[in-house]
């Protein structure tokens, strides 16, 4: 298995990028979202990666942090996903954008992805919704926060209350989630003023 490879930048692709490793080029398949945050040409870059083995073809997917490859791992256990399908779904949006959606069972969010159907994102959803905080430090957080909205803690009802307010303006459940995790909630607060300072975040 490789872990990682580390050296210079030689070539990018329009799905890979080419690095020069002692002398050897290595490519690697990556996703969108990695081409806008590559070094120059000849600087020196790091990949995590993850080779994919079949009878009749050997790839390797690389990622700049190693959570990203985690959650590349654990997508494509998920039944009916492939490397090619969890690229796609990486490519569309960030693992934390990702992370919201899975928790708030936003599915139309995870459709927008490539090649990634409606049966398909309820499948991920079922599959990885217990799953994901344990990869993602920032979705360990608002795992706990979805765990309490069972609760008839008052703080956590009035979250809910907010998050449908936010849905109904037109917001999906995944901006909403995201934005109302980023404001420090108080047993004073009340959903209006949830709202009012969830929306800041999503200005």
């Amino acid at each position: 298995m490789i872990a990682s490879v580390k050296g210079k930048l030689e070539a990018v692709t329009a799905e890979s990028v080419i690095i020069d490793v002692n002398g050897f080029g290595v490519e690697a398949i990556v996703p969108a979202t990695v081409f806008n945050r590559l070094p120059k040409l000849e600087d020196n870059i790091r990949l995590y990666t993850y080779l994919h083995v079949r009878e009749d073809i050997m790839q390797l997917y690389g990622f700049l942090e190693k959570e990203d490859l985690e959650f590349f791992k654990l997508l494509i256990t998920v039944n009916g996903i492939g490397p090619k399908a969890g690229i796609a779904i990486l490519s569309s949006m960030p693992a934390d954008i990702l992370t919201f959606a899975i928790l708030s069972e936003d599915t139309k969010t995870i459709e927008k992805a490539q090649g990634i159907g409606a049966k398909t994102a309820k499948k991920l959803v079922l599959e990885l919704k217990d799953k994901v905080g344990i990869i993602n430090k920032t979705s360990t957080v608002i795992f706990e926060s979805q765990d309490d909205l069972v609760n008839t803690d008052i703080n956590h009802e009035i979250k809910g209350e907010a998050s449908e307010v936010l849905v109904a303006l037109g917001y999906s459940r995944t901006e909403a989630m995201k934005a109302i995790s980023l404001v420090e909630v108080t047993t004073e607060i009340t959903a209006e003023e949830l709202v009012k300072l969830a929306l800041k975040n999503l200005m």
